[in-house]
């Protein structure tokens, strides 16, 4: 039996191709494992070395040695020599005297005539019944010599005393401090008794 072929066909019927099924086997699904977090490098700056600037110590300031002013040592001033000029009373003769003052009438001693209240009147001539004499009535006096009132000596300003380095015209006022009656200090029994008799104890005479 003549094999048949389809027409156009050369050398016979081509065997017909096999048409294989070639079951795919299921693509395997590739589970994507979640991308790691990248990780970020931070560049670690290097760490700043922050210079702390010190502040300079502060010195103890050098005390300075204070310069000394010299200290000027001021001399006491001498207190004014009160005046110890003496009045007389021109009706009486009564003889105001500083140095003895009027005690009795409350005025003390060194107490000089121009310090007298102005209600001062002459102690004798009241007594006397002669008036009320004040102020007014009394004159400068200076008197040139001078009685103790214990042993009576006599300091006459005309002679002085050379023997005790006193030189003649030295007037009583002029006399020092520590003077002493010259008699009186060589008398042991009033020397004892009284002690030395100084200026206050001598009186003026009024000749």
């Amino acid at each position: 039996m003549a094999k048949t072929g389809k027409p156009g066909m050369k050398g016979g019927a081509k065997k017909t191709a096999k048409t294989v099924a070639v079951a795919k086997k299921p693509a395997a699904r590739v589970t994507k494992k979640p991308a790691a977090a990248k990780k970020t490098l931070v560049k670690k700056s290097p760490a700043k070395t922050v210079v702390v600037k010190k502040k300079p110590a502060v010195k103890p300031a050098k005390k300075v040695a204070a310069k000394k002013t010299p200290v000027v040592k001021k001399t006491a001033k001498k207190p004014a020599a009160k005046d110890m000029t003496r009045y007389r009373c021109k009706l009486c003769g009564y003889i105001y005297s500083p140095m003895r003052g009027e005690p009795h009438n409350g005025i003390p001693e060194g107490t000089p005539f121009d310090e007298l209240p102005e209600s001062y009147v002459c102690p004798v001539c009241g007594q006397q019944g002669k008036g009320r004499i004040g102020k007014w009535g009394f004159d400068e006096w200076r008197p040139t010599r001078y009685l103790c009132s214990l042993c009576n000596y006599v300091y006459d300003e005309k002679r002085g005393e050379p023997h005790r380095g006193i030189r003649p015209g030295t007037k009583f006022d002029d006399l020092p401090d520590d003077y002493s009656c010259p008699v009186c200090a060589i008398d042991p029994k009033i020397r004892v008794r009284f002690g030395k008799v100084f200026k206050h104890g001598f009186e003026p005479l009024n000749y």
